[in-house]
């Protein structure tokens, strides 16, 4: 009987480690869903004039319009696996009705229309879109290609100082004046990831596993005591 102690034990630890790592998983999902709920009421929320003094906690994902002009020259942002593809994101200094400098991500620009000119932007133009704080940039995020004007990730305060304005950006949805060479690529939860579900299942997994395992080394055990 001494010798069932231990796969019993065994058995019973490591069903409870791997369950209660599934329950965690459960927990998550349910946070991320909540999170998920929130961003999806601030996208879909009916648009706002443009705060004064926007922070990422209370307005990140937050419907905005703004009235004024694009100004200035654009920044190219090398993206792949959008809604549109592989291209670039044209980021670009907007300035308001009142004086304000922010940025706009107007969209997608094709590999091949990176050397075709913009159209005018003499015009006033009104834009619908949503503030976001990307979190592109990192520590290993390789620097912006100046001399081709090619950057590898939409770093706020980087893009700021470039193009002179407040580190504010803006993703367009909706705009009165299309770029004919781009397309929208606005905010929405698709690339948001919630795998943790697929977690819960794999840890829930390995737990029956484990039983099954366990239960098989206390059947030979038994065997080998009779």
């Amino acid at each position: 009987m001494r010798r069932l102690i231990f796969p019993i034990l065994l058995g019973l630890a490591g069903c409870g480690v791997l369950i209660s790592l599934g329950m965690w998983q459960v927990q998550r999902l349910d946070w991320k869903r909540d999170i998920l709920d929130r961003i999806e009421e601030r996208i879909s929320a009916a648009p706002v004039e443009l705060p004064d003094a926007p922070t990422e906690e209370d307005f990140e994902y937050r419907t905005v319009w703004v009235t004024g002009q694009l100004d200035g020259p654009e920044l190219h942002v090398l993206v792949s696996g959008t809604a549109a593809g592989t291209g670039y994101r044209v980021i670009r200094a907007f300035v308001t009705e009142d004086g304000r400098r922010i940025m706009i991500d107007e969209g997608l620009l094709p590999l091949e229309s990176k050397d075709q000119p913009a159209p005018d932007a003499s015009a006033p133009i009104e834009i619908v879109g949503h503030m976001l704080w990307p979190d592109d940039a990192s520590e290993s995020s390789p620097a912006p290609d100046l001399g081709r004007n090619i950057w590898f990730a939409r770093d706020l305060p980087a893009m700021a100082a470039a193009l002179s304005t407040e580190p504010v950006l803006i993703v367009l949805a909706e705009v009165s004046q299309a770029d004919p060479r781009l397309t929208p690529l606005p905010v929405d939860t698709s690339g948001i990831k919630n795998d943790h579900r697929e977690y819960a299942i794999t840890w829930f997994g390995l737990a029956i596993v484990w039983a099954a395992m366990s239960l098989y080394l206390i059947f030979r055990t038994i065997r080998r005591e009779d």
